[in-house]
């Protein structure tokens, strides 16, 4: 990508982990996820990452739960392009995992690697990654490629060489989650360097990252996810009070070096996926 592309904001609305205990901003119920992913919207994300969670605010991926949701992001805000979680929560099997993608969203996660989750281990191995990918082809969403870690990069491009995966490619680098690939612009750069020339690529910054990580990928012609669940507070100390806050903030540090924002049409065909 050229560095004067415009830039695409991904907002990743809830997550799976954050809790009112740590934030009373963090949206739980559909209504309030499709009220903050739509504000998100209006603030310059042109793709909006969505968990859900059941009635007790726990993370779920009952794909019921996950229509409601989507039905009612599309009421408030049409052109937004909708990318479902099949990361879910650790410790959730492949078949619960799976249930958002027939939810009808356009976009997927697909983690593409084991990885240390803090205490935990998220496990993504081989034969996980290519039974994600052929049910994503099987109902024509696409996979954004999600790497913890330089060698999940490898990981995906094996999948795409096996023919489950077609069309575009695109790359989410996550840096900073504890246990895995540090949130160092080394990193991200050896990350970039690694995937093919004419594949996008997304960076996520975890918790302190998140904008040291943007402005970095906003320099280097990439593009943005930022959101409350990958970090709460606007600036040190600072709770967002909302996900528009913190793409407000991108926009702000993109337009200051000359880099437009990308409206979810024109990040349709950045990405190919139809209208």
């Amino acid at each position: 990508m050229s560095v004067m592309e415009k830039l695409i904001i991904t907002a990743a609305v809830c997550g799976a982990e954050i809790t009112r205990k740590q934030t009373p901003y963090i949206p739980l119920t559909p209504e309030e996820i499709s009220d903050e992913a739509c504000a998100a919207r209006e603030a310059g994300a042109s793709i909006v990452h969505i968990h859900v969670r059941d009635e007790n605010g726990k993370p779920t991926q009952d794909v019921k739960i996950f229509k409601r949701t989507l039905d009612l992001i599309r009421k408030k805000c049409p052109d937004v392009i909708i990318q479902v979680s099949t990361g879910g929560a650790v410790g959730m099997s492949a078949d619960e995992r799976l249930q958002s993608i027939y939810a009808e969203a356009e976009m997927a996660t697909l983690d593409v690697g084991t990885t240390n989750f803090g205490n935990d281990i998220f496990v993504n191995d081989m034969p996980l990654i290519r039974h994600f990918a052929k049910k994503m082809n099987e109902v024509h969403i696409m996979p954004e490629f999600e790497c913890f870690e330089i060698g999940h990069i490898y990981n995906a491009l094996r999948v795409v060489k096996e023919g489950l995966v077609k069309g575009h490619l695109h790359f989410d680098f996550v840096l900073g989650v504890p246990g895995a690939c540090p949130a160092d612009v080394r990193n991200l750069i050896r990350m970039v360097d690694s995937i093919p020339s004419n594949a996008t690529w997304t960076v996520s910054g975890i918790g302190k990252h998140e904008f040291e990580m943007a402005a970095q990928a906003i320099a280097m012609g990439g593009n943005v996810r930022v959101g409350l669940e990958d970090n709460i507070y606007l600036s040190k100390g600072v709770l967002a009070k909302s996900n528009a806050d913190l793409v407000e903030k991108v926009v702000r540090i993109s337009k200051e070096i000359g880099r437009e924002i990308a409206t979810p049409r024109e990040t349709r065909k950045l990405l190919e996926i139809k209208d």
